[in-house]
């Protein structure tokens, strides 16, 4: 489309007086709304947005005349570039032209999507605010609207629902759930039919797990359902790849994907953007100190600004930060606030509210306020540790600089040297442009499962429809004729001993006459196989079991052999527990031996944890950006060798780093390379393993360094363990970072840990995981998480509602006989589940590709003490705001070790009279 301005672009176009029409830029966007509409626009926005050349910021300049138009669009803008605001706006003025030529039925025209039930409120009210202003403007002109908006969601009760039966809203914000909810309600359902608009927003959010997988299939759902095809919109931050979101939001027609426009607005606004450290020396200065400085930071950075919101990576970190900015500064409830996921829904929503009015002059919180609950106040946001991804600080720094034309401004502090090279190399990224990639799962069987139910149950089908739809969403466009009959065979209990554990069929297929009570549709064909529903209380089951969020419970932590109980773990933390893991609970150490149901067993240890208290709430560093610290890694090395420390300092400086930042990075890697060379750090072509004899604790340790993510890591160290294994005759024990993992072992024990990461077959890689899972705890629970949401478990049945932990116990005895059953679709996408989203199965390929054909060599060495950059993975119990001090005393005798013996090579290199002796002071 020809965008382009013709001589007078305000030929014909009423402006509000006293508006300078040099800055009206946008004049041809401007004529696509009704005066009114356009009126209220330039009253509301008019006074600055002038700033970014006309009336419009760029996303909006893009999406108002798409949504004209009617073509789909996807819309990616930082957040607070108004993104949103155009799609509703542009919505409400072709809802107004409807209007007021052929009227509005009682019926939707369109949906707004939201991936949380607190951002479709949020989104409510700032729907009211343009809604109420057009409404006051058309008042002045003697005119009127009955355009009506509203809410709902899981917590709207049933009669506001009835009365949207009655008085349907023309815009209807709901949420992915709830949506498919409203596809099998019959009355409602009609109410969709003439659906024009459809708005996904915070698409990103949803994208990268199943919510967004269900959305998909919903969207194709409500394609066959309407009178015409839906323009979608979705709203994204920044993200990556664009097209993938695309395809993901407008789904394939014919196999092909459907037209859908880019508005690539994803560095409309401008960042401040950097990366401070609080000492020169993470390991060497005392915890105490760094605490201070940083708390002293913290508090000189809320002083000068208005509202400052802190992102720590834990809950419990955004209680421990909000707690010392009290007991050190005198902040108090009127003036700072903690916002997170276990709060009560007051009182987030308290918070939140402050927020808004701009009272709080300080909130931390860890992930809750992440998407777009709108802050307009907020002209700061600090990010305690790594967020481990470029997308994930874009969208938490986004959340500051709200007004229009305003700078958004970020500080992210770095606590221990991990974290400073994950963020320093962030920080680069992003300024660079780069932005992680999201990952979508694909042909997950249990959201099918819970989808051709739903369609079973609407209405009598042929069976060729129900594939269609299903594969005209995008995660399920290379859903085969074999991967149906797999779905379909678990909805049919095709499968002996299945009804016995009262698991029953839902579905049936029939290619003559349904059964008895069922009736033909008139457009079948004699011999058309056709798919219905089994069961009278299967639209009750479907509505009451909807949806893929897990529930989730913690277990009970019982000492074997006192029978005395000593705490809760919830089921993520257990997750990433294997026999021998060593964790603390209570201030104690206790060795995990197994698990029973909802019962936790273990044993008193005094041996250093394997497992840190935030594993589980921390997120994992992404296989894009890991790999940008491989590159980063790489590129200071080559300095370091070229022109030492004075090069690599004067590199660092033309990045977004405090001074400090960039001698703390220097520091760190003139240390390493000093005591154990430049092959001990990993790059994209090198993996570094170090071998450690600890002779204290009479124990073998390999570190090997393959900075790939936390999921890589995991599912690599499953392989390599099980073939550990099967060479010592002593256990293994295994902890797992970001950074790479750790083997560890009885001293008297000796394994070829590159020779087995070198003889790892990339072909069967994926086989041998799975295997390696076969028996684990992790796997028993996510059967359990999948078998719910394939409804082969049912949460709620004729109003009784079964606990997480009743589930579990029953998928257990479950899981024994689906074991043994050829291709189950439950146990498919089980491992499915935990290889290729759980695990990075794809990436471990990838590497082990790179590992055979030599394009990544494996190199080791021998050391007595771990390595600088082993430190973080030595120690595995960094917290995100507070160094501890037993660990900091460990990290302290590490670096005293290695400095120690630098100092001693140093000595003998000068006294051979070797002049290219370096010195590490600064």
């Amino acid at each position: 489309m020809d965008r382009s301005q013709g001589s007078d672009p305000l030929a014909g176009l009423e402006l509000p007086s006293g508006v300078d029409a040099g800055a009206a830029v946008d004049a041809d966007v401007l004529s696509l709304l009704d005066p009114a509409v356009r009126e209220w626009w330039v009253d509301r926005f008019g006074s600055f947005v002038p700033e970014n050349g006309g009336f419009f910021t760029p996303p909006q300049r893009e999406a108002i005349p798409l949504v004209h138009e009617k073509r789909n669009a996807l819309i990616c803008a930082p957040t607070g570039s108004g993104k949103t605001l155009a799609s509703f706006t542009a919505i409400i003025n072709e809802l107004f032209g409807r209007e007021r030529g052929e009227g509005l039925d009682n019926a939707v025209y369109c949906l707004y999507v939201s991936p949380l039930k607190a951002l479709a409120n949020d989104v409510e009210r700032n729907l009211s605010d343009p809604l109420d202003g057009i409404r006051d403007r058309l008042a002045d002109r003697g005119e009127s609207t009955a355009v009506r908006h509203a809410t709902r969601h899981g917590d709207t009760d049933d009669a506001t629902r009835r009365r949207m039966l009655e008085e349907t809203p023309h815009v209807l914000n709901t949420t992915p759930e709830t949506l498919a909810i409203l596809l099998n309600s019959p009355k409602f359902r009609e109410k969709l039919r003439s659906v024009e608009y459809v708005v996904v927003d915070e698409i990103h959010a949803l994208a990268a797990n199943k919510r967004g997988t269900h959305l998909s299939v919903s969207l194709e759902r409500l394609e066959k359902l309407a009178d015409g095809s839906p323009t979608r919109i979705g709203c994204s931050a920044t993200v990556e790849p664009l097209s993938t979101m695309a395809e993901f939001l407008v789904g394939y027609e014919n196999g092909e994907p459907r037209d859908c426009e880019i508005v690539d607005a994803r560095f409309a606004r401008e960042f401040d953007l950097r990366v401070e450290c609080p000492v020169d020396d993470l390991v060497g200065t005392p915890s105490e100190a760094i605490r201070d400085r940083f708390y002293d930071r913290l508090d000189d950075l809320v002083a000068t600004h208005t509202n400052t919101l802190v992102f720590t990576n834990t809950r419990s970190g955004a209680e421990r930060v909000l707690q010392a900015l009290r007991n050190r500064f005198g902040y108090d409830d009127t003036d700072s606030a903690c916002h997170h996921g276990s709060l009560s829904a007051d009182r987030r929503q308290a918070v939140e509210n402050g927020l808004k009015s701009g009272a709080l002059d300080v909130v931390t919180t860890s992930t809750s306020l992440e998407l777009g609950v709108d802050m307009p106040h907020v002209d700061l946001v600090v990010q305690v540790g790594s967020p481990k991804s470029v997308a994930a600080l874009l969208q938490r720094v986004g959340r500051a600089g709200h007004q229009v034309g305003q700078v958004v401004e970020g500080r992210v502090i770095a606590l221990d040297r991990d974290d400073l090279v994950e963020t320093a190399v962030m920080a680069r990224a992003a300024e660079a442009g780069f932005v992680d990639r999201v990952f979508v799962p694909e042909n997950a069987y249990d959201v099918a499962a819970q989808h051709v139910y739903g369609m079973a149950i609407a209405r009598i089908r042929p069976e060729r429809e129900v594939r269609a739809i299903l594969r005209r969403a995008y995660p399920y466009r290379d859903f085969d004729d074999e991967r149906f009959e797999t779905l379909c065979r678990y909805l049919t209990a095709d499968y002996e001993g299945l009804e016995e554990r009262n698991v029953y069929p839902k579905i049936w297929r029939d290619r003559n006459d349904p059964p008895e009570g069922d009736h033909h549709h008139p457009e079948f064909d004699v011999g058309t196989r056709l798919i219905g529903k089994r069961g009278r209380l299967a639209r009750m089951i479907y509505l009451t079991n909807v949806g893929t969020i897990p529930d989730s419970f913690a277990c009970d932590v019982f000492v074997r052999g006192e029978d005395a109980w000593v705490g809760e773990l919830d089921e993520d933390y257990l997750d990433t527990l294997e026999t021998g893991d060593v964790f603390v609970i209570g201030g104690d150490r206790f060795e995990f031996r197994y698990r029973r149901g909802s019962k936790v067993y273990v044993d008193r240890t005094s041996a250093r944890p394997t497992v840190p208290s935030w594993y589980s709430e921390r997120l994992p560093l992404s296989y894009d950006l890991a790999r940008k610290v491989l590159a980063f890694q790489r590129d200071l090395l080559n300095r370091l060798d070229v022109g030492g420390p004075p090069a690599v300092r004067d590199w660092l400086r033309g990045s977004p780093l405090s001074e400090r930042a960039v001698r703390a990075l220097t520091r760190l890697y003139d240390q390493q390379v000093a005591f154990a060379g430049a092959e001990s750090v990993s790059t994209p072509d090198r993996i570094a393993v170090e071998e450690v004899r600890d002779r204290g604790e009479y124990r073998r340790r390999y570190y090997v360094h393959t900075v790939y993510g936390r999921r890589f890591n995991d599912g690599l160290s499953r392989l390599v363990a099980a073939r550990c294994a099967n060479e010592a005759t002593a256990s293994v024990t295994v902890a797992v970072a970001d950074n790479g993992f750790v083997l560890s072992m009885p001293l008297n024990r000796r394994i070829d840990v590159l020779g087995l990461l070198r003889g790892l077959d990339p072909d069967d890689a994926r086989a041998d995981l799975r295997a390696a899972l076969r028996g684990t705890d992790l796997r028993k629970r996510y059967f359990r998480i999948d078998a719910t949401r394939a409804l082969m478990i049912l949460k709620r049945y004729k109003g009784t509602e079964k606990s997480a932990a009743r589930q579990q116990v029953e998928s257990e005895t479950l899981l024994s006989l689906a074991d043994d059953l050829d291709d189950f679709a439950v146990i498919e996408e089980t491992d499915r589940e935990l290889l290729e989203d759980k695990l990075h199965a794809a990436g471990i390929v990838e590497v082990l590709d790179g590992i055979r054909s030599g394009s990544i060599e494996v190199v080791g060495s021998t050391v007595e003490t771990p390595t600088p950059r082993a430190f973080g993975l030595a120690t595995l119990a960094a917290t995100d705001t507070v160094i501890a001090d037993d660990e900091s005393a460990a990290l302290r005798t590490f670096h005293e070790r290695v400095l120690a013996e630098i100092e001693g090579e140093n000595l003998d290199e000068a006294g051979s009279g070797d002049p290219g002796a370096s010195s590490l002071d600064e």
